[in-house]
């Protein structure tokens, strides 16, 4: 007759190895680890099928960091020690490395285990691939990137548009007004646009458009510059840290390249290339100027240059 010890200990075993099945057939990788002296007690044999490296080669917390990628290692270890040793379960994402140099993206689930005591007695948990979800994110990340860049930029120049410009022209006003440093705008026209798209049409138009807008960003050449369509056949210069005498440079300098793609225009009255128009302004923003109000400033110049005879820089008040 059998005991009922031993029906007892091998009804235990039998559980256990049904819990051991489970455990291993889900593609969750689970582990434990000793909290008294940071050695593995168990991992799952499915992580040498996710990183290569065999279930005997997870001997101490120690290799469990020595394979977290060296960017995520750091920030990953520091967190999970501090919640296991404040008894918090936790998640943590990282990159693991696998045996032959690449890595995959894991959640790590854990769970610490107390005493009575309430002493850690150990951490368990689960690690997930999670690979497949972070590509997709950086793929809807990189495509919102993607469209923020194509919100700010005229689709049909390639400069950046009115959008951009009414969004970095306060930044750049608050900036010169905290740093006493000067703001210069230009406002560009183009000369008897309406004649040249009538005369060429507007497939030449565009074109016009695109060679003009390369001219006017070449010439706003500082990583700060901001060459921006406002609309139409006028744009505009955004020159942080630009005195006035820089500014009308500037405006020459564009005017000169614009000049060198020797642009036919047949219809305009100043000449036989296409030529702009430009306003020119400088400001030390104080604190009751307002930046709608200088930028209009500068637009009347722009006019008084194309009332003037065109082809033409205006740097002055009337």
């Amino acid at each position: 007759m059998t005991s009922p010890r031993l029906e007892s200990d091998s009804a235990a075993g039998t559980e256990a190895g049904v819990y051991r099945t489970l455990l291993e057939s889900t593609r969750a990788i689970p582990w434990r680890i000793d909290w008294a002296t940071m050695q593995f007690t168990y991992i799952g044999p499915q992580i040498e099928a996710l990183l290569g490296w065999s279930p005997s080669s997870w001997l101490t917390v120690n290799d469990w960091a020595d394979r977290i990628h060296e960017d995520d290692r750091q920030k990953t270890v520091e967190f999970c020690v501090s919640q296991s040793q404040k008894g918090v379960d936790h998640e943590a994402d990282y990159r693991a490395l696998t045996a032959d140099g690449d890595h995959v993206w894991i959640r790590d689930v854990v769970h610490v285990l107390r005493r009575d005591d309430g002493s850690v007695e150990a951490l368990v948990g689960f690690m997930f691939d999670i690979t497949g979800r972070k590509q997709a994110e950086d793929k809807i990340l990189q495509l919102q990137r993607e469209l923020e860049v194509l919100s700010y930029r005229d689709s049909l120049t390639g400069v950046a548009n009115r959008r951009m410009f009414d969004t970095l022209y306060p930044v750049e006003w608050a900036k010169a007004r905290a740093t006493g440093e000067p703001l210069s705008l230009v406002v560009i026209d183009i000369d008897y646009f309406k004649q040249y798209n009538d005369h060429y049409g507007h497939v030449r138009g565009d074109e016009c458009l695109r060679r003009v807008a390369q001219a006017l960003d070449t010439g706003a050449s500082r990583s700060r510059d901001l060459c921006a369509r406002l609309g139409g056949e006028e744009f505009v210069l955004l020159l942080p840290a630009t005195d006035e005498a820089a500014a009308c440079n500037v405006a020459e300098r564009c005017r000169k390249m614009l000049k060198q793609k020797e642009l036919p225009h047949a219809r305009s009255d100043v000449g036989r290339l296409v030529t702009v128009s430009m306003g020119v302004g400088t400001m030390l923003p104080g604190a009751h100027d307002a930046p709608d109000v200088f930028l209009d400033r500068i637009d009347r110049r722009l006019y008084r240059a194309k009332a003037a005879g065109r082809d033409r820089i205006c740097d002055a008040d009337a």
